[in-house]
């Protein structure tokens, strides 16, 4: 097992994906989770709902390097989840997006290699790719960072790699919160009638990501198979009795998603289930693409394109059963 015996870290661990996240791990027979995070309270709230002796909490922020050389000792391996991901927040608040999603990233490779982390997963966004707004600029900021940490490391045992993916079901700050929150008014805000977004529940995050520390050698972006949904279905899904309100597309925002773009596609396998970026590094051997094919160069992994999509009777399933 992956994680037997092993002490794991979770940045940004009181959040969605961290407590879930937190769940899962805590059924294995892991050594310690450490669910590191700014926020006191939360870590409080948490604390009352697992009760588990192997569980810790860490007071700290990614931006503070060396409260994470402290947090990473005897840590075996780290998924890094702490960001600022709300696109209108860092759109408006720019140094700070920097100063968490890449100068944080920067601090957790540095710590990482220094405190000899086996393993390390960090968390990326669909908005990464071909990024429009400040949020999915750092993020691919961070990815690259996380890919050249490999060569950082050198010697070292350390190797990093990255998750990718789209909208998490249900996740604080998403726009299904929120339709469940202003239905009862009767409108529901639409952006734009065409906006399609990938989709995929927090139960697949959790699991792809456990999934994603079996398979990483280092240095890869790891992307899931998963449904693209229409914005105007969702609204059906929630609130088909409501009336549509057509307010525009906000800062930063796009139409559709890419988690693949054709330039990306060049350098992807593509399996069952999931695709995988390889990095361009000279010792990135034909050994490690474990059979996967080579995807055509004209590919792009859009979710307006994307052969799998969500219907209305899926979306409202999800929304209120499998949150």
């Amino acid at each position: 097992m992956q994680f037997e015996n092993k002490t794991i870290l979770i940045t940004g661990g009181t959040g969605s994906f961290g407590k879930k996240f937190t769940k899962r791990i805590l059924e294995t027979n892991v050594k310690k989770v450490i669910v590191f995070s700014r926020d006191e309270l939360k870590q409080y709230e948490m604390k009352q709902e697992f009760d588990d002796d192997r569980l810790r909490f860490f007071i700290g922020d990614v931006r503070d390097t060396d409260r994470l050389y402290r947090a990473f000792d005897g840590v075996d391996c780290v998924v890094h989840a702490a960001a600022m991901k709300h696109v209108e927040a860092c759109e408006y608040n720019p140094f700070e997006a920097v100063k968490t999603n890449i100068n944080g990233a920067q601090n957790i490779i540095e710590a990482a290699i220094d405190k000899k982390v086996e393993k390390v997963v960090a968390l990326s966004t669909d908005k990464a790719a071909a990024p429009v707004n400040l949020y999915g600029a750092t993020k691919l900021a961070s990815d690259k960072l996380f890919v050249a940490g490999n060569s950082y490391a050198g010697d070292k045992k350390t190797r990093f790699s990255v998750v990718r993916y789209g909208n998490v079901v249900g996740s604080r700050g998403s726009v299904v919160p929120f339709f469940k929150k202003v239905k009862s008014a009767g409108n529901l805000p639409i952006t734009d009638e065409r906006m399609t977004r990938f989709w995929i529940t927090l139960d697949q995050g959790v699991q792809f990501v456990i999934e994603s520390f079996h398979r990483m050698q280092g240095g890869e972006i790891f992307v899931p198979k998963i449904p693209s949904m229409s914005i105007m279905d969702l609204a059906k899904a929630i609130a088909p009795e409501c009336n549509l309100n057509f307010v525009g597309i906000r800062p930063g925002e796009k139409l559709h998603e890419v988690m693949i773009t054709e330039d990306d596609a060049r350098r992807t396998l593509e399996y069952d289930n999931y695709y995988v970026i390889q990095p361009e590094f000279p010792w990135w051997g034909k050994e490690n693409g474990n059979n996967g094919q080579k995807l055509q160069n004209s590919f792009r992994y859009s979710s307006e394109t994307n052969q799998d999509w969500l219907t209305v009777e899926d979306l409202r399933e999800l929304v209120y059963d499998k949150e």
